[in-house]
């Protein structure tokens, strides 16, 4: 057909409107490329509207979501561009058919274009299939985005070696052979890539991190929920809504918290101490003793270790009008076993986890009570919550032990003592 068309406009141009032939044949071509164009931009048309009004009725007629994913509308676009460009690729010699050097070159570009076109189409596949996966609670922890973008990389890079091959009209194998002498160059070029991906391997292999988990990350300040692991970054969206991008080596090579273990146990811990002033830690006497015992989770404790006390210092025929004297209970100690009890009798707290309270090393500050204990609720706000509910319990209740909490003194304290004196 382009044959027929060709002759036809040549003899108009020669024979009807008396044009040379050399300016003839040059607006011959001229027509004949405008020709060209007008049908590969009609057959992009018909090859649009067939594509998208058939493929689109047939993944929705289907119940997997696979071909939906893999047959989307970026890849019916890239589909739809093929066939005008093999058109003119089949044309192009008809068209140039006096000027013969131009053939190669027009079919070397289009032969470009359709490589690179293809490649596009296997990207855009693979997004899809990344968009399956990621979606998949089974490939949750799999680096499905390093994978895809590592896809992406040897994909273009095959279609440069490729299309490369294709302009110098030198096989493929001949430019590989080459490589090796670039291999330096090509390593410095992707040095984050590389590590990323074999990072990224490391991650997956050892169940170091997932999309979703809890992370810290002190050297890049990050503290906050897992958004997106590449081959590349690793996208941590901070409490603050703030988004921190770090190495996917990072997390290989530098130390991190993953707060995964926390949320997938039975309770979130409590690990926080109340400093007790020491002066006002004492023996208990009797009249302290009759009132601990009016105290519902202290009484049967008192009641057992009093016994147990007072056989001791029977036995050993202790002095008992000196308080130091044989052995005692103490308003500390049993505050520390109020604690514990309160601990264990409080639906916010999981007593099958470690419930302890205990004495830390004495300071200037005075005797830390450490509670260690996990809670239930792991949810943020709400455990939050539940540590300052039971603080000040623990607070308010000191004071009935005898006891004081520690509190460096303020300007106005000292303000106070000058007015006194």
């Amino acid at each position: 057909m382009f044959e027929s068309i060709r002759n036809a406009i040549e003899s108009w141009l020669i024979q009807s409107l008396k044009m040379d032939p050399s300016f003839a044949y040059i607006m011959r071509m001229l027509i004949m490329m405008l020709i060209a164009m007008l049908m590969a931009y009609i057959v992009w048309r018909i090859t649009y509207w067939l594509l998208h009004r058939t493929i689109p009725r047939l993944t929705e007629s289907t119940k997997t979501i696979w071909d939906d994913a893999l047959l989307d509308n970026k890849v019916l676009n890239a589909l739809a561009l093929l066939f005008p460009v093999m058109l003119l690729d089949q044309y192009a010699p008809m068209i140039f058919d006096h000027n013969q050097n131009l053939v190669p070159f027009v079919s070397r570009m289009t032969d470009v274009f359709i490589v690179f076109a293809a490649a596009y189409i296997v990207v855009t596949v693979l997004n899809g299939i990344k968009s399956i996966l990621v979606a998949n609670p089974d490939f949750r922890d799999k680096p499905i985005g390093s994978f895809a973008q590592l896809g992406k990389i040897v994909t273009y890079i095959v279609a440069i070696v490729l299309s490369i091959s294709i302009v110098f009209d030198k096989s493929p194998i001949y430019l590989l052979s080459g490589i090796g002498a670039i291999a330096a160059v090509v390593l410095l070029v992707f040095k984050d890539s590389i590590l990323g991906f074999v990072a990224s391997i490391q991650l997956s292999a050892n169940n170091m991190v997932h999309v979703g988990d809890w992370v810290t990350v002190p050297k890049y300040n990050a503290d906050g929920d897992v958004l997106e692991i590449n081959l590349t970054t690793i996208k941590v969206q901070n409490f603050d809504k703030t988004i921190t991008t770090i190495p996917t080596y990072a997390f290989v090579a530098d130390s991190f918290t993953n707060w995964r273990g926390m949320e997938q146990s039975a309770g979130r811990r409590i690990k926080r101490a109340v400093h007790i002033q020491i002066s006002s830690i004492r023996f208990c006497t009797p009249e302290m003793i009759g009132r601990f015992q009016k105290i519902q989770l202290v009484k049967e404790y008192i009641a057992k270790r009093q016994k147990e006390i007072d056989a001791y210092n029977k036995l050993n025929d202790v002095d008992g009008s000196v308080l130091i004297n044989g052995r005692k209970l103490t308003n500390v100690g049993v505050f520390q076993v109020y604690l514990e009890n309160y601990l264990i009798s409080s639906p916010d707290i999981n007593s099958e986890m470690t419930i302890m309270v205990r004495q830390l090393a004495a300071s200037t500050h005075g005797l830390p009570i450490e509670i260690y204990a996990f809670s239930r609720i792991k949810e943020w706000k709400a455990y939050e919550k539940v540590m300052a509910n039971l603080f000040d319990h623990i607070l308010a209740s000191a004071r009935t032990f005898g006891l004081d909490i520690f509190e460096s003194p303020s300007g106005t304290d000292m303000r106070s003592i000058q007015l006194k004196d």
